[in-house]
């Protein structure tokens, strides 16, 4: 990996070869995209069998794009019994964390008359992406259901593409079962989501949609975005590992090889005090990249975007942690705990040298759909939030607005809006003044 010495114009450098990487960097796409999402909205159906048969090779018809009953329980019969094991752990660990992320409605009642609130209401119907092909991530069906059905959304509807065969593969399936998934659609690409969008024949609208995808899916979400709600615009993986002399750098090596697999967008860097561990992390990565399955994905990934920063102090680590606000950030220091506290914006925060990344994607429990690209400075992971709405609640009886109404009038002809102080007015008009 390349070894840089931090200073202004390395991170300036960093900071905007990183932002290359984003969705809305790819505008070339954003016209077929348009292009897709306007034929599923004219032609329905019609246009999502067509797309699937272009895109995926595989014969899609109102007969079969649903998932059935037969198919989910033949998935259980090829499914490892170990694995099964697993996701049920791995679905109990994220249903109890996001439990505790449940909100409740509120009202304050006062003795004046007034009372005010918050009504919190789940999503009637969510629309939750998986991606196929060779990509099978169980671990995501788990992440982007389970959060919806701890909120109390009434309907999950997933879509996934199919393989030529015109099937879904059976760890999604069976994951997404174990998950309280109510309905899957054999449906991938920007026409799912121009489905889950507008609805068609066979799949209903819903009112948000979540999940990751490729760039057409993500810019599909983009397109959508007022006629549904959505999560976020996902970019590639990325991991960041604040470092002192004290870390394992054959850890901090495989840690940050576990981001580069995912594809040659992704990124991973080390940011630390130490020379000695910037070069010794470096010589670990050059022995893994022999043995790894994915190594000439990793490789590419880490010539791109794969950076060792060595700083001078541990506050310009952590400033430029801040800066770039990685997806995920681990911490291997002396005193992590302090490194944590002094940390603004990052999705997910390891902290510790047992704490490694994969233990996040697949087990612990927090959601590992994270903001990427510099978004953790404004947004969140997805959580319970994502799949409730709330509503104020404003109530007064005619004794507390009276109390008030020529607040409110004075407030409303300030702004020449004489029609909302006319609405006050109204009910007093009679009364003495």
């Amino acid at each position: 990996m390349r070894i840089q010495k931090l200073n202004k114009d390395t991170k300036q450098n960093l900071l905007e070869d990183l932002l290359k990487r984003s969705p809305n960097s790819y505008g070339q796409y954003e016209a077929s995209v348009q292009s897709i999402l306007n034929e599923v909205k004219e032609k329905k159906d019609e246009a999502v069998f067509a797309f699937t048969r272009k895109f995926d090779r595989a014969e899609i018809s109102a007969d079969n794009i649903l998932v059935t009953e037969a198919e989910i329980e033949e998935a259980y019969q090829e499914v490892d019994a170990s694995l099964l094991d697993v996701i049920r752990k791995a679905r109990n660990n994220i249903e109890n964390f996001h439990a505790k992320q449940r909100q409740n409605s509120w009202f304050d009642s006062k003795p004046d008359g007034t009372i005010l609130g918050q009504k919190v209401t789940p999503l009637q119907r969510v629309g939750v992406y998986v991606p196929g092909g060779k990509a099978v991530y169980p671990s995501s069906v788990l992440m982007n259901v389970m959060p919806a059905k701890v909120a109390g959304v009434d309907e999950i509807i997933m879509v996934t593409p199919p393989g030529k065969e015109g099937k879904i593969s059976p760890n999604t399936l069976v994951a997404a079962k174990e998950a309280g998934v109510d309905k899957i659609y054999k449906v991938g690409g920007a026409q799912a989501i121009g489905a889950l969008a507008y609805g068609t024949e066979s799949i209903p609208k819903v009112d948000k949609i979540v999940g990751p995808g490729n760039i057409y899916v993500a810019l599909a979400k983009k397109a959508v975005y007022g006629h549904v709600s959505i999560d976020s615009i996902a970019g590639p993986s990325e991991i960041l590992v604040i470092a002192d002399e004290t870390a394992n750098p054959r850890y901090v090596a495989a840690d940050l090889l576990s981001q580069a697999e995912h594809d040659e967008l992704a990124s991973a860097i080390l940011v630390t005090t130490s020379e000695e561990l910037a070069k010794a992390v470096s010589n670990e990565v050059d022995g893994f990249l022999k043995v790894l399955s994915r190594s000439e994905i990793i490789a590419k990934s880490l010539d791109n975007y794969g950076y060792i920063l060595i700083a001078d102090t541990m506050d310009d680590v952590i400033d430029v942690a801040n800066e770039i606000a990685s997806e995920h950030l681990e911490i291997q220091t002396k005193n992590p705990f302090e490194v944590m506290t002094k940390i603004r914006n990052a999705g997910a925060i390891f902290i510790g040298e047992y704490a490694s990344e994969p233990l996040g994607d697949y087990f612990a429990g927090p959601n590992h759909i994270l903001p990427t690209n510099g978004t953790a400075k404004f947004f969140s992971p997805l959580s319970v939030d994502d799949f409730v709405k709330k509503s104020s609640i404003i109530s007064y009886s005619k004794d507390a607005l009276s109390r008030v109404h020529k607040d409110i009038e004075a407030f409303a002809k300030a702004e020449q809006l004489t029609a909302h102080a006319n609405s006050v007015h109204v009910r007093f008009e009679n009364e003495e003044e």
